[in-house]
């Protein structure tokens, strides 16, 4: 063989290494599965198994390479840049334990909202919230750290993620704040200057977190989610919950969906709808609740074409032709009474 024949199979090995193998900085998102939750919920004292099947969905994400980017153009297929998806984050592995965060969370406020809506005893347990990221912006970069646990924000403490902004953005830019941080279930004490966030432009400390929050009930319940990460769960584990400590069988359907979920049961918007229902529909879902979100004029003034869940997945279901009913609910005693409106 000579060079130049050689050299031209080196350099055509070299193109398709490139073109099918190399990891581009981005993502590809598509359809995922419909997963069985009843295995993942045990509710103590209860071994009957209901006859209907609740479902969360997925989202598959994977890294991609040239040839693999093309995907984003196939139906319900859409491509995202590493930074995009990472936002402040360093890597992917970052980003998953904030995932993962978010689903502990989602579990803990689903319980909260099956056991308030079966009138059961519960107590919810708010402890501040979670450190998720610190920006290299941050005066707090080296005080706090990611998993760290604030408190309270000057001696004051909060219920939630949106306490704690409101707490902080009613400060001005430079003022010094005094955080009670936990770490290690040790308490310490830090105190610094606000910045102004670039996202923003409110005063803000310059972490990205998370609610932290624990929800005892009785019975226990425990909820094992695996690899799943996200809140978008959340709305389904309630009704898993629900369905068995309450003995609700929901008249032998597959029931599917997606949403986030608060304790007080309000359901919230969540990302990639479309392709949740393509998921439940390959399982042959019955029904899929989605949340009845509403855009806000001044989203909508900001981003002309952004839809609600609730119209995504009613021009999903006609495009794929399903015959999976999708039910548009913005608190979970609607989904509870429409499922036992069936049942009459």
């Amino acid at each position: 063989m000579n060079k130049k024949r050689f050299y031209s199979i080196l350099l055509a090995a070299l193109l398709l290494y490139v073109f099918f193998f190399l990891p581009v900085p981005y993502y590809v998102e598509r359809p995922g599965n419909a997963v069985a939750i009843g295995p993942m919920v045990e509710v103590e004292g209860n071994s009957e198994e209901n006859n209907g099947e609740l479902m969360l969905t997925t989202i598959e994400l994977f890294r991609a390479t040239p040839f693999t980017a093309l995907f984003q153009f196939l139906p319900f297929h859409s491509g995202v840049g590493e930074n995009q998806l990472l936002g402040q984050f360093e890597d992917y592995s970052e980003y998953r334990t904030l995932q993962r965060y978010y689903m502990e969370n989602s579990i803990n406020m689903a319980k909260a909202a099956a056991f308030s809506e079966a009138d059961l005893p519960h107590d919810v347990d708010y402890r501040g919230v979670y450190v998720m990221n610190v920006s290299n912006q941050s005066n707090f970069l080296g005080l706090i750290e990611t998993g760290d646990g604030i408190r309270e924000v000057n001696g004051h403490s909060f219920l939630n993620t949106e306490e704690f902004v409101d707490l902080i953005s009613s400060k001005a830019e430079g003022e010094s704040i005094r955080l009670t941080v936990e770490r290690d279930s040790e308490e310490m004490i830090v105190e610094e200057e606000l910045i102004v966030l670039e996202e923003t432009g409110q005063p803000g400390i310059g972490i990205s977190l998370v609610t932290r929050s624990l929800v005892e009930t009785t019975p226990t319940v425990s909820i094992r989610s695996g690899n799943i990460g996200g809140p978008s769960a959340g709305l389904l584990f309630a009704l898993e919950v629900y369905s068995q400590i309450t003995d609700q069988p929901f008249n032998d359907l597959k029931i599917a969906g997606t949403g986030t979920i608060n304790d007080q049961g309000v359901v919230g918007r969540v990302g990639g709808v479309d392709k949740k229902v393509v998921a439940a529909d390959r399982e042959g879902v019955d029904i899929f609740f989605v949340p009845d979100d509403i855009i806000e004029d001044d989203l909508l003034l900001s981003y002309p074409a952004i839809q609600s869940n609730y119209q995504t997945a009613l021009e999903t279901a006609e495009a794929i032709d399903t015959e999976m009913e999708i039910v548009a609910v913005n608190h979970f005693s609607e989904a509870i009474s429409y499922l036992y409106d069936l049942d009459r």
